[in-house]
């Protein structure tokens, strides 16, 4: 073997079938990385996918949670949020590692591994997990556009399905616009929120105390619903779908040492936009324990609630401005990836493509007509209730996409020298264990409360 190594192709025997068309075609290896570049430029040059994949993880779906547990616990479940930040790290991990190691993004690697019916039901349930997520994602950007500015929900839920397909025409100006685009609304959440931070003036001791996990949170039966409540929300499936996918945007070589090196960067740059994703979903929490947790407004877990309460207990308008502005961001980002993810599994489980304009219509469709529907007949109560049911239906789904990926990265001939080391498959199967039974048992804590 030479200082290079030899072509992945000649590593990675274990699949059935040969790679056909690249997935994300009109965007493969449109990024170049600087040859012979010093680290930090190449470095900024992995930079971006993780940010596309960490707004995910800061999505309206996550901020109902984040707000009840704030208000009704104080700082005690910042421990939560902290453990479900590092499970998702690792996850991700694995997905670029597919990705760059394969060439196959997550719906490839499935499509070929398993048989056409098994194929097909996943693809199936990966769809519907991407429509909840999606239809989540445009409530969230319609409450927002209703506190901004008074737009009936109705008409913000229909704006919110025009916009994402516009803003998505920047791809065709290049992935990194794309990517430039999501890290600017990123950083709009997090600029909102650290200002929104310095209003509060919450405890620093509590806060520090918040990140150490204690057994109250497991003996205390609402506090655990609650924090299992957190955990399910937060690895999203089509996160892990679209991460295998997106890194390969980037043009690195196929030899093993440029392999390696694009899995070092890609994993730092995922890290570190999941830290930034954490100190979003941190910040929720904090905001609502300080504000309304000490105010003796611990009943409020409602969106709405949340903002208009405030303005009057941090004695500005603004705050309840930035509140409004940063979940606009946080709606009009997660509907983007969701809907790019929406044309990665449909292509890399049927092998079909369609034009990106079309698949992009029907994914914001899928989402579109539930949520117009109950918006119409029950309007901003009957959005909440909706926005339960699509956390309902990833929590079943999710486990769908974490396993198949756990095994293919721990299966030498598949991935070659690439595969998970012994510390990582250990790792990696007991946070598929963990969010497996969280998610099962919020799912059953669900279906039983409703019933």
């Amino acid at each position: 073997m030479n200082a290079s190594g030899p072509p992945i192709e000649e590593l990675t025997e274990g699949w059935r079938h040969p790679r056909t068309s690249p997935s994300l075609p009109e965007s493969f290896r449109t990024v170049n990385i600087p040859a012979g570049a010093p680290w930090w430029r190449k470095m900024l040059a992995f930079a971006g996918p993780g940010y596309m994949v960490a707004v995910g993880y800061m999505d309206p779906g996550n901020w109902a949670t984040d707000l009840a547990g704030g208000a009704r616990f104080g700082y005690t479940l910042l421990s939560v949020i902290l453990l479900s930040n590092l499970m998702a790290i690792v996850l991700q991990a694995l997905a670029l590692r597919l990705g760059i190691a394969t060439g196959r993004d997550l719906a490839q690697a499935c499509r070929d591994h398993y048989s056409r019916p098994v194929s097909f039901i996943l693809w199936i349930l990966c769809e519907i997990a991407i429509a909840a997520c999606d239809l989540a994602e445009v409530i969230g950007s319609a409450i927002a556009l209703n506190l901004l500015f008074g737009i009936p929900l109705l008409w913000g839920v229909c704006i919110t399905a025009v916009d994402v397909l516009l803003i998505l025409l920047l791809q065709h100006r290049g992935f990194r616009w794309l990517e430039a685009f999501v890290i600017v609304l990123v950083a709009t959440i997090g600029a909102c929120f650290a200002i929104e931070l310095l209003l509060a003036q919450p405890a620093l001791g509590e806060m520090l105390r918040g990140l150490i996990p204690t057994t109250e949170i497991i003996s205390d039966k609402s506090k655990l619903y609650i924090a299992i409540g957190i955990l399910g929300a937060t690895v999203m499936p089509h996160n892990l779908y679209l991460h295998s996918s997106i890194v390969q945007t980037r043009n690195f070589g196929e030899t093993v040492a440029a392999k390696r090196e694009a899995i070092k960067f890609a994993t730092i740059d995922s890290t570190l936009a999941l830290f930034f994703a954490f100190f979003i979903n941190a910040a929720i929490l904090i905001l609502a324990a300080a504000t309304f947790h000490t105010t003796g407004n611990q009943g409020v877990a409602d969106i709405g609630d949340a903002h208009q309460l405030l303005a009057p207990l941090l004695g500005t308008s603004m705050a309840s401005i930035l509140f409004a502005v940063a979940l606009l961001a946080s709606g009009q980002n997660s509907t983007i990836t969701g809907t790019l993810a929406g044309q990665i599994v449909m292509e890399g489980f049927l092998n079909i493509r369609l034009p990106a304009w079309l698949r992009r219509l029907i994914t914001r469709l899928i989402a579109i007509v539930p949520a117009v529907i109950v918006t119409a007949i029950s309007g901003e109560r009957g959005t909440g209730q909706l926005l339960i049911l699509s956390q309902v239906i990833l929590s079943m789904q999710l486990s769908f996409a974490v396993v198949p990926l756990v095994i293919f990265t721990s299966e030498k001939a598949k991935m070659g020298v690439f595969v998970n080391p012994r510390w990582l498959k250990v790792l990696a199967w007991s946070v598929a264990g963990v969010i497996g039974s969280l998610n099962a048992w919020l799912l059953v804590e669900t279906f039983r409360e409703w019933l």
